[in-house]
């Protein structure tokens, strides 16, 4: 994007943001995240050219290997054998971004798959920006007539199949919220006439219930209710099968007194800022999952825990070693086998604060 467009976009967000504080300038974190990240043309996952994967601004697991995808895809798989091969295998990806994992896991599907096999490959991407890379990044693959986009998990109605949610928790717009003399106040940005900067306010809403009571003076914590209410949304309409969800975080516990002053974040370049309300819309916004939350929300829908677990630990389980023996067979020099070591490494190694949550819903068998 040229250098005016950008200081254009950049004005109009900031007024964007203007107009959704209140009289005193405050905006509470969860609104300043949602325009921020979100805003029709001018949000940072709907600015043309948006940047993911090494070459952009952040990287996620999907990027840095095939193996990751392909390991994935044996459990889908797996999932497909539990609930009868000869159903409609439907896949529902939550935030599947640039396309890299869609494309990733219908690889080994095409390669594994019957050719009868009847799949149902669907795309939930709130960003047109990002849903059009996604659809533009399988155009050519064989089983693009399999891929179909949709409004939102539910737009179909009550299914059979699975949900993949990588890295979609994290990007949930999140409250933040500080302790001040035994009660709760809103953090948030302030309009201080020339910029945003962080600021506390007045609670914009009830405080979520079972929020960590014994979270010190001054102790943030973060909440997202949004991400709560996207994996109630699972529970009401996932009849039967299972949901994956892989993210970055921790338990409440963990969150609130080994991270005192949250966890909030923005990156650009692979670098994170000193300032997140600096410059907002250029770029990455996202808070650590709080997975006790989200398992709770999980259990109050009826969705069964079969696993949580470090995102190393699911990939072995899943059958990872498998898949990196048979890639290391093929690798045609010495060097690429060096470099598929290394995104190995990379990927049971360098993702250390990932959990993967495996849920699962209708009848136990």
């Amino acid at each position: 994007m040229p250098a005016a467009s950008r200081a254009a976009s950049s004005t109009e967000l900031l007024a964007a943001l203007r107009r959704a504080s209140d009289a005193d300038g405050f905006l509470p974190f969860d609104r300043f995240e949602e325009i921020a990240l979100y805003e029709p043309r001018l949000g940072y996952y709907e600015r043309p050219g948006v940047a993911l994967g090494t070459e952009g601004d952040f990287y996620t697991a999907a990027h840095v290997h095939p193996l990751f995808a392909a390991t994935l895809a044996t459990r889908l798989l797996q999932e497909r054998e539990r609930n009868g091969a000869s159903a409609t295998f439907r896949i529902v990806e939550l935030g599947p971004g640039d396309g890299t994992l869609a494309l990733g896991i219908l690889d080994v599907f095409s390669r594994e798959l019957p050719d009868d096999a009847r799949l149902d490959y669907v795309l939930v991407e709130p960003s047109p920006t990002l849903r059009d890379r996604g659809l533009k990044a399988l155009a050519d693959h064989p089983l693009r007539d399999r891929v179909r986009v949709a409004a939102s998990l539910g737009a179909d109605g009550p299914f059979v199949g699975v949900v993949v949610a990588n890295e979609v928790l994290d990007a949930q717009p999140a409250r933040r919220l500080v302790r001040r003399g035994g009660a709760w106040a809103e953090l948030g940005a302030r309009w201080n006439g020339e910029r945003f900067v962080e600021s506390e306010g007045p609670l914009s809403g009830p405080v979520p219930d079972a929020l960590f009571a014994d979270a010190p003076e001054g102790g943030v914590v973060e909440v997202s209710p949004r991400a709560e209410a996207l994996v109630r949304e699972v529970s009401d309409f996932l009849e039967r099968g299972a949901a994956v969800f892989l993210d970055y975080g921790a338990s409440t516990t963990d969150l609130v007194l080994g991270h005192r002053h949250g966890t909030l974040q923005a990156i650009r370049g692979h670098e994170v800022l000193t300032d997140p309300f600096a410059d907002p819309g250029t770029a990455d916004l996202s808070v650590f999952v709080d997975f006790d939350r989200v398992r709770a929300a999980a259990r109050r829908g009826g969705l069964r825990e079969r696993a949580c677990s470090s995102q190393a630990e699911a990939l072995v389980r899943w059958g990872f070693e498998e898949r990196l023996r048979a890639a290391v067979a093929k690798a045609p020099t010495p060097e690429a086998e060096v470099r598929l070591r290394l995104a190995a490494k990379n990927l049971l190694f360098g993702f250390g604060n990932f959990l993967v949550l495996e849920l699962e819903a209708g009848p136990t068998t």
